[in-house]
């Protein structure tokens, strides 16, 4: 098991909320390209129907059609047919409480957006783009006379660690993004694709 991921039993396992349900993904699951990651990650990551064989990634994972949030609880849900794939520990903005109202001010935004960009050399171990602003966001912002913000991401740590390890573990230390563990994040990179939709919620 890789480290900060609790698994859930497909199957057994549903998050009861009143978001409506994304639109359905394809049911074919994705072989993941080892490329992607580091070899020892590809030889260690779990997959579907057990523990990898050999000297490589030679099973597929399953593919998640929604991503919950919940702040208040500092995680991350992969979800698939109402039903929870992974979670995870996540960190946030500095200012975590309420929803993103402008640039700068350090908070994750609440809505629903989609996975969109992806960028495998970004100053974080793997990042992926949220649609954030949204068209509600923006009209809030243009309401108030705001700069709504942007480049909201999904990402792993810094490439240069500004904090000792534990820190990132513990602590909500972004800008407004939500960061997990390098190895959470090569998961979710895996299972997703783009314009998966995601809910954060309060």
């Amino acid at each position: 098991m890789l480290p900060g991921a609790a698994w859930c039993d497909i199957g057994t396992t549903t998050i009861d909320d009143s978001v409506h349900a994304a639109p359905a993904a394809a049911d074919t699951p994705v072989t993941a390209p080892a490329a992607v990651m580091p070899t020892t990650l590809a030889m260690s990551m779990p997959i579907a129907g057990g523990e990898p064989s050999g000297s490589s990634w030679s099973g597929t994972i399953p593919v998640a059609d929604r991503i919950v949030v919940r702040k208040s609880e500092r995680r991350l849900y992969l979800m698939r047919r109402g039903e929870v794939l992974r979670s995870y520990r996540v960190a946030l903005g500095l200012q975590p409480a309420g929803p993103k109202e402008r640039a700068g001010d350090f908070r994750t935004p609440e809505g629903r957006y989609l996975l969109t960009r992806r960028n495998a050399r970004s100053d974080y171990f793997l990042s992926i783009q949220v649609s954030y602003p949204n068209d509600d966001d923006v009209r809030r912002a243009r309401h108030q006379h705001v700069d709504p913000g942007g480049s909201i991401m999904l990402h792993g740590l810094p490439n240069n660690l500004r904090h000792p390890p534990e820190y990132y573990a513990t602590a909500d230390w972004t800008d407004g993004c939500i960061a997990m563990s390098d190895s959470d994040m090569v998961e979710l990179w895996m299972m997703t694709q783009d314009n998966t939709p995601i809910d954060i919620q309060p």
